[in-house]
């Protein structure tokens, strides 16, 4: 697995806060995008899903993330629909080529070279979609696991 630390750029996303298992992400991805798409917005390309536990830490109804992407346009405000500016950051990204249910490993490996290289992680992981389950067999998928981090 290549690790590589990279700059994130500013971006706005639209996106919302889902809970429970994550089976259910396809059909919150499909909600976003054709919200955006009844909202006259333009996707600028990533689709991502930010994850603030982790099945290892809390039982499947309690599993807390949001599902997103970039947009350019102005955005009607939304009860179900949140937008916001995703600031620029240091992240630590490697590249997961397979079925997302095995990201798993990946995540574990980003973290345990910031421990082991003296970053400081400061907010939640983040896996940003970089081709579409509906045109690729599940080994194609290709899943950038991305985490901000400080350089201590």
């Amino acid at each position: 697995m290549e690790i590589k630390e990279k700059y994130r750029e500013k971006v706005s996303v639209v996106y919302r806060m889902c809970q429970g298992s994550y089976e259910k992400i396809p059909d919150y991805i499909q909600d976003v995008g054709r919200w955006l798409m009844e909202n006259n917005l333009t996707m600028t390309g990533m689709v991502y899903g930010t994850y603030y536990n982790s099945p290892e830490e809390v039982p499947e109804e309690e599993l807390e993330y949001e599902i997103g992407f970039s947009f350019k346009g102005k955005a009607p405000h939304d009860d179900k629909f949140k937008t916001k500016e995703i600031q620029p950051q240091n992240v630590l990204s490697a590249i997961h080529k397979g079925p997302y249910t095995d990201v798993g490993p990946v995540i574990h490996g980003l973290a345990d070279y910031a421990v082991k290289n003296s970053y400081e992680i400061v907010g939640p992981v983040t896996e940003i979609y970089l081709n579409d389950p509906s045109m690729e067999k599940p080994e194609d998928l290709l899943t950038e696991v991305q985490f901000p981090v400080n350089k201590k």
